[in-house]
């Protein structure tokens, strides 16, 4: 039986497509496709225009800031006191932004350069084999995975020489890393994912998606990858040595016909959000498989971001269409 959540939401009008939600401490903030940031504190939201000329196409945060690249070639960030700083103009478009918490390093691409900064904001660029599509920081060390047409590499910006190459045929899109760093997986443009065991270079092929994946998220243990792309969040399981080769997926909050378009993990507990492509959110246990509604379907398109505060207290979404809101999870 669902449960519902729904009265705790405040709803906000973003007023445009959302590309990313995040949080910088308890403040929501929403980054727009119109090239707009919101800092979306419930009754004090501030709407900032970051990219004069452009669109966002990517945003990424690492926790203390929100960065964002646009098809102005233009990387920004934003933090939680409405700064501004620019970062990079490059002449095409920013594919793809990735930033980690732990020491603040970012990475964008731009057609086939990638360029990593480091904490200290020294910069190293690498010309990828092709168009770059996604990129993933590893947990720890200074250590790049980039998805592109082919596999992926695996670049250490500090270190001479040529990455480490990660091929299998195809268009690969978006990339991540397990969170113990022992497997690189990628999304693939054929509705497929695929994965690489770096010990060994093993493959696994992750297939029978009816859609594209283009959202990840990890448990807080790093058992569990969620994915988007499917009539139900489909959630592999990587404990072991093996990780997901020979097992069976799980798959929760199944609705015939609607796919989900956006997953998060709670960050404590096994509990995954999902955003579903007629604008419903649901929380789901993954130990027992029950529901809880967070919002009904409704106008503002499919889900397009999701993303939980640290402490799993709060849980902030957008819409293609413009609809947004927060999500304060009742003490107790």
């Amino acid at each position: 039986m669902t449960t519902s959540l729904t009265q705790h939401v405040s709803p906000i009008d973003a007023k445009a497509e959302v590309v990313g939600a995040f949080f910088l401490g308890r403040l929501p903030v929403l980054v727009l496709a119109n090239g707009e940031v919101v800092l979306a504190e419930i009754g004090a939201e501030t709407r900032l225009k970051i990219h004069e000329d452009g669109a966002i196409l990517t945003a990424a945060s690492d926790g203390k800031r929100v960065y964002t690249g646009g098809d102005d070639g233009k990387v920004f960030s934003i933090d939680a006191a409405g700064k501004i700083e620019a970062i990079a103009q490059e002449k095409g478009w920013i594919d793809a932004l990735a930033a980690r918490e732990s020491d603040g390093a970012l990475a964008w691409s731009s057609g086939k350069t990638v360029r990593a900064r480091d904490a200290k904001g020294e910069i190293k660029t690498l010309t990828a084999p092709s168009s770059v599509r996604g990129l993933a920081w590893f947990p720890k060390g200074y250590r790049l995975a980039i998805a592109h047409y082919g596999g992926a590499s695996l670049w250490f910006p500090n270190v001479q020489g040529q990455p480490e190459p990660l091929n299998w045929k195809g268009s690969h899109l978006d990339v991540t890393v397990t969170p113990d760093a022992r497997f690189v997986v990628t999304s693939m443009q054929e509705n497929a994912l695929h994965g690489w065991r770096l010990a060994d270079k093993n493959d696994m092929r992750m297939t029978g998606y009816p859609a594209k994946t283009r959202s990840f998220a990890w448990s807080h243990d790093g058992q569990w990858l969620a994915t988007s792309g499917a009539d139900g969040c489909i959630v592999w399981p990587f404990a072991g040595k093996d990780g997901p080769m020979g097992k069976a997926p799980r798959e929760c909050g199944v609705r015939s016909n609607v796919l989900v378009s956006a997953v998060a993990f709670h960050p404590g507990a096994l509990v995954v959000a999902m955003g579903y492509d007629d604008g419903m959110i649901l929380l789901v246990r993954l130990t027992d498989a029950a529901e809880i509604l967070v919002r009904d379907t409704a106008d503002g398109g499919a889900i397009s971001a999701l993303a939980f505060d640290s402490k799993g207290a709060r849980l902030a979404f957008g819409a293609r269409g413009g609809a947004a809101g927060v999500l304060d999870f009742p003490k107790g």
